[in-house]
């Protein structure tokens, strides 16, 4: 098996034709055909089935296009690494939930960085994708909550990637609404007070389970749900519009102007950490990323625990 066959079986997938494929390689449509031929009497499977309408892929070809397409972007990460500046190109990749405190370690860490060049990366992405990249070494660390709810679940998939959970710190679960809220004036809210309003989510993808959420207390039924996917339209609809969402009590620069973070009557606490791959050791830069990612969150009131180093 080499990558070229693999790059191959990716193009096919996408183009849908042999012919489609070659041509946009610039390849001779035999070379592809006797690669994937070659490729499925190594492996024993078949790939495509073939129609005069193009080709179509098996049920194990399926399969297989999913490992090719990871082995081909790590590959791809390794040329890009190695290639463009050696040893002296430095690289970060963070994958995290959507926190501001993410956000500000993460550019901290880039000012301090004095190296002439560097690819510094972070992906805000959902709960799934963050242990997949770091299972498949897309980042380097991931940063996401659990409490006593998701916690054994994740535990599951931590272990099933390959992946250690650090923690941060433990923060009580507050209450996120634009400043002009009815409910902006409480200095404690409890979850009853919340359910004439729309709950805004971060959504969760193929992966939209209870247990993958971004927010404490998602798997209770609401009847008004609005999922979203960055942080800069939460942020308007906070301040724009009657909804809330759950969440530390961190407020980020953008979101101290206009919304209020109010605390939330309830016994549940959310614990934010890290996540590594557990065949990994920490780079210098993740090392100074993650000891920006402390220091932001000591000095934070809403923070009732910081588990430090």
């Amino acid at each position: 098996m080499t990558l070229q066959q693999l790059r191959y079986l990716i193009a096919i997938a996408e183009y849908g034709s042999i012919n489609a494929a070659a041509h946009n390689l610039y390849a001779s449509q035999s070379n592809l055909s006797t690669a994937i031929k070659e490729l499925e009497s190594e492996l024993g499977i078949t790939i495509f089935t073939r129609s005069n309408r193009g080709v179509t892929l098996t049920n194990d070809g399926t399969e297989l296009l999913g490992y090719a397409r990871q082995v081909i972007e790590q590959a791809d990460m390794l040329e890009e690494r190695y290639a463009a500046g050696g040893p002296n190109h430095a690289r970060l990749a963070i994958s995290s939930q959507h926190y501001y405190f993410s956000v500000q370690a993460f550019m901290n860490t880039a000012d301090q960085f004095d190296g002439e060049e560097y690819d510094f990366i972070l992906r805000e992405c959902a709960t799934g994708e963050i242990i997949d990249d770091v299972r498949t070494f897309r980042s380097e660390a991931g940063i996401l909550y659990t409490d006593e709810f998701n916690r054994r679940v994740l535990e599951k998939a931590f272990s099933d990637a390959g992946v250690t959970y650090c923690p941060l710190f433990n923060a009580r679960v507050h209450v996120f609404v634009g400043e002009n809220h009815p409910l902006a004036k409480h200095e404690l809210l409890r979850l009853e007070d919340l359910e004439p309003y729309p709950r805004y989510a971060f959504e969760q993808g193929t992966t939209n389970s209870f247990y993958y959420a971004e927010e404490p207390f998602s798997h209770l039924p609401h009847k008004k749900n609005i999922r979203i996917s960055d942080r800069g339209t939460l942020t308007n609809l906070l301040t724009h519009y009657s909804g809330y969402t759950l969440s530390t009590g961190v407020l980020s620069e953008e979101m101290l102007s206009g919304i209020v973070s109010i605390p939330l009557d309830a016994p549940a606490r959310m614990q934010v950490g890290y996540i590594m791959h557990s065949e990994r050791r920490p780079s210098a830069l993740l090392e100074s990323y993650i000891a920006n990612l402390r220091e932001v969150i000591k000095g934070n009131p809403t923070v009732d625990a910081y588990l430090g180093d």
